[in-house]
């Protein structure tokens, strides 16, 4: 590799649910400035826009498919940050959610490369929100739970089961794919007829929702596409309550 005269410096930021407009001011403005943009598949690419001069390198990864092993991430920004200087790690959501953030600036600190953090909207809270589903509401949920559905070796995520033990709201990320196992753990609970949420798309123009309990999701969980994820809790109820007033949840135009 060879090192030009440059400033070597990373940035992880979050870049949101998925509407361009609920990025950060501090992440628009660590965008405009990046020479090298690292992102991942989710972000959404209208953003790559504001960089017109910067390098840009999907290292996404998607079920069945990956880009890039995150070993391969890791040294891919430190490498061009000695290249290049400025290298935006951009991601969905916010980089500490089952983003992976702490891993790769453990192996570019160890390089001796400055790191910022710029937190994101995690998908987990404003997603449902986008949906008219609170994740906490008083005298229902006093509480809520964020999980991957699934591992890395693929296998379901064994703290669902503790989850669905309690009366909080879950929700899960990654789960699409172990749906019929999820539903089976809450049914094991006594749980059938819970209330159960499915968001695709969250936050942009072609968002979708299907509702529907444990014992009847499944039926109608074929109309959804990944990236999406689950809500399972008494709060979904109240998503009802907007159906006829979706404009007080303003999602993506574009």
């Amino acid at each position: 590799m060879k090192i030009i005269n440059t400033i070597p410096k990373v940035t992880l930021v979050g870049a949101g649910p998925g509407d361009i407009e609920l990025i950060t001011l501090k992440g628009l403005n660590a965008i405009k400035s990046a020479d090298v943009i690292l992102y991942d598949a989710l972000v959404n690419e209208d953003l790559l826009e504001l960089a017109p001069n910067a390098i840009k390198i999907f290292v996404g990864k998607r079920k069945g498919y990956k880009s890039y092993s995150q070993e391969e991430i890791n040294q891919l920004i430190v490498d061009q940050a000695f290249l290049h200087g400025h290298v935006v790690r951009l991601k969905g959501g916010d980089s500490f959610v089952f983003g992976r953030g702490y891993e790769e600036i453990e192996h570019v600190e160890a390089f001796g490369i400055p790191v910022s953090v710029l937190p994101g909207i995690s998908s987990s809270i404003s997603v449902p929100a986008l949906a008219g589903i609170p994740v906490t509401h008083r005298g229902i949920s006093n509480s809520f739970f964020v999980l991957t559905g699934t591992l890395s070796d693929g296998s379901l995520n064994p703290e669902i089961e503790i989850a669905a033990k309690t009366s909080g709201t879950v929700v899960i990320l990654m789960g699409l794919g172990k749906l019929d196992e999820i539903t089976q753990i809450y049914k094991k609970c006594g749980k059938s007829e819970q209330s159960v949420a499915i968001i695709s798309n969250g936050s942009m123009s072609n968002q979708t929702t299907v509702v529907g309990t444990i014992s009847s999701i499944a039926e109608n969980s074929g109309k959804i596409q990944a990236p999406g994820l689950i809500v399972i809790g008494s709060v979904v109820e109240l998503s009802t309550v907007w159906k006829d007033k979706e404009y007080l949840f303003e999602l993506s135009k574009s």
